[in-house]
């Protein structure tokens, strides 16, 4: 809501993000942050974009609640805790997904080597008399040479990928 309504007032004013972030001293990219919801203004910027926009931080914030300054300030801390969890749980699903695909990866490169393993390069054996025979024949072989020189290095990565994600308790 908050990245939603920074965009909004921002594009309504008639300001790029580049203008918007020269009003407020920082770099482009962290207004783009916060319009996409990666990250969030502390309580301090949020008054200086709502004094930059001419609207009000309840505004920004999705409300029309009049309260006093005290109350702005607090009512700002909650609402920026909420997003700053709900982003940390993102943060939290993400680097799961991540830590169980490095572990996928893992499974397939070994069950790719043990079939590579139990098949003995069997295009050797081929007769390459016939074309198609052929380019089949060194289709396998190119995967299997690029295969063996890449996976293990790949998979030394994805172990240390493992080993980086892996929840700390």
């Amino acid at each position: 809501m908050l990245n939603e309504n920074i965009k909004a007032i921002r594009k309504s004013k008639g300001l790029s993000q580049q203008e918007l972030a020269v009003k407020l001293n920082v770099v482009r990219q962290t207004i783009s942050k916060w319009e996409q919801g990666l990250s969030v203004p502390d309580s301090v910027m949020l008054i200086s974009i709502s004094e930059v926009l001419e609207t009000s931080v309840s505004t920004l914030l999705g409300e029309n609640i009049i309260e006093s300054e005290t109350d702005d300030l607090k009512a700002i801390s909650a609402k920026l805790e909420v997003i700053n969890l709900q982003l940390a749980q993102r943060k939290t699903i993400r680097k799961r997904i991540l830590h169980w695909l490095l572990i996928s990866l893992c499974v397939v490169i070994v069950i790719i080597f043990a079939i590579l393993l139990v098949l003995e390069s069997p295009y050797l054996g081929w007769d390459y008399s016939d074309p198609e025979t052929a380019v089949l024949g060194v289709a396998f072989h190119s995967f299997e040479w690029l295969f063996v020189r890449t996976a293990p290095i790949i998979l030394i990565f994805a172990i240390i990928g493992i080993f980086l994600t892996r929840k700390k308790e």
